[in-house]
């Protein structure tokens, strides 16, 4: 590895240790879980000791986000680190979930890769870059929620800002610049209930509902083979729940099909309702006995900046002085936070650790690569920050 020419880093694995005993499972998915307070609290003092001017969000009670501010000097450009608090249950977890465990150069634990080793990456890169003159803001958003309903990171964009991002979720070393989102719909069949004896008086909601699924299907079908996204490939569609009737002997009156639908750059929840209607009235034009109601639920918009904005081009040259190599520039599948910051007029990207297990029983980082995240993130903010 070079020398650094950002301060002196402190060491990102003692930090991760320290992180990983403090339980902060997401209430949201563990009724009456720890929370994100303990942790916060913890990562402000950790902040704050290092000359960091912290302030604690907390628009809902004991679910507090930290953001600590290296100010600069004034005429250079603001970088916001982004990482969340949260993580999903410790049940089911294989040993110890809150005793950090070494082995072969990697430490295992609940939020060790998902996201707590990207924390310390981000803390020990901001002091070190802090620790040095520097004209732009270095902003550390320690956010909770993401885990369930991102409210952390919206609560934070409603008090910062920044000229670009950086979100250190889980990577593998390789440098995120666009990700797929996503939009739900419920979709409801109507039909006539009647007694089971009776079937010159009901209309059975779920048999009419098999034409939707079949129509659903090969939707379905048509996107994975259409021409997609230049990075990240085609949008995809998947019922997820379906509820329907009372009881044996009723013809049911309603069946309601819950559906995801994982959007690319171009697509929203206009053209995904555009999608289910041309389904959905191609059937009804058919069958007067098929009526539908369609309601659009959460949205998340996809993400994408352009690969050579300045953010990109600093994390890449970074990158390459610490690695000796071109580090790898590709889309994800899943949605993150940076997306809600893009919205906000911040450009970003994702770059993080390498490791594995993310909500699974066994979940590890690898040490090498938790230090070598955190000298990049360091050398980037000390080189965008100047």
């Amino acid at each position: 590895m070079p020398e650094a020419t950002h301060g002196v880093l402190e060491d990102p694995v003692a930090l991760l240790q320290d992180l990983v005993r403090i339980n902060s499972v997401n209430p949201d998915l563990v009724p009456g879980a720890a929370g994100e307070a303990a942790l916060a609290d913890f990562t402000a003092d950790w902040l704050q000791r290092r000359g960091f001017t912290v302030t604690r969000l907390e628009a809902v009670s004991g679910r507090p986000s930290i953001v600590a501010v290296a100010a600069g000097t004034g005429g250079g450009k603001s970088l916001m680190f982004n990482g969340h608090l949260d993580t999903v249950t410790l049940a089911g977890y294989d040993g110890d979930p809150l005793e950090p465990r070494l082995e072969d150069d990697r430490m295992y634990g609940r939020g060790t890769f998902d996201m707590k080793a990207g924390i310390a990456a981000m803390m020990t890169a901001a002091a070190a870059a802090a620790s040095r003159p520097h004209a732009g803001d270095i902003i550390v958003a320690l956010v909770a929620d993401e885990e369930f309903a991102s409210a952390g990171t919206e609560e934070v964009l409603r008090h910062f800002t920044a000229d670009a991002a950086i979100v250190s979720e889980p990577t593998h070393e390789d440098i995120v610049i666009a990700h797929r989102g996503f939009v739900w719909f419920d979709v409801t069949i109507h039909g006539t209930a009647a007694h089971g004896s009776r079937p010159d008086l009901g209309i059975d909601a779920i048999a009419k509902t098999g034409r939707f699924l079949t129509g659903l299907d090969e939707l379905s079908r048509s996107l994975l083979t259409g021409p997609g996204h230049a990075v990240l490939g085609t949008g995809s569609i998947h019922a997820s729940l379906i509820r329907g009737g009372e009881e044996l002997s009723s013809y049911p009156a309603a069946c309601t099909v819950s559906l995801e639908r994982r959007t690319v750059p171009g697509e929203s929840a206009a053209t995904v309702e555009g999608e289910l209607r041309e389904i959905l009235d191609a059937i009804a034009a058919s069958d007067p006995d098929f009526s539908y109601t369609l309601a659009a639920g959460l949205e998340r918009h996809a993400f994408e900046v352009p690969a050579d904005a300045p953010i990109v081009r600093a994390v890449m040259a970074a990158a390459g002085a610490v690695m000796g190599q071109a580090a790898a520039v590709r889309g994800e599948a899943f949605w993150t936070d940076a997306s809600l910051m893009l919205e906000a007029g911040i450009p970003g990207l994702l770059f993080g650790v390498d490791g594995a297990g993310a909500h699974a029983a066994t979940e590890w980082v690898d040490l090498g690569s938790l230090k070598r995240v955190s000298h990049i993130l360091a050398a980037t903010a000390t080189d965008f920050c100047h």
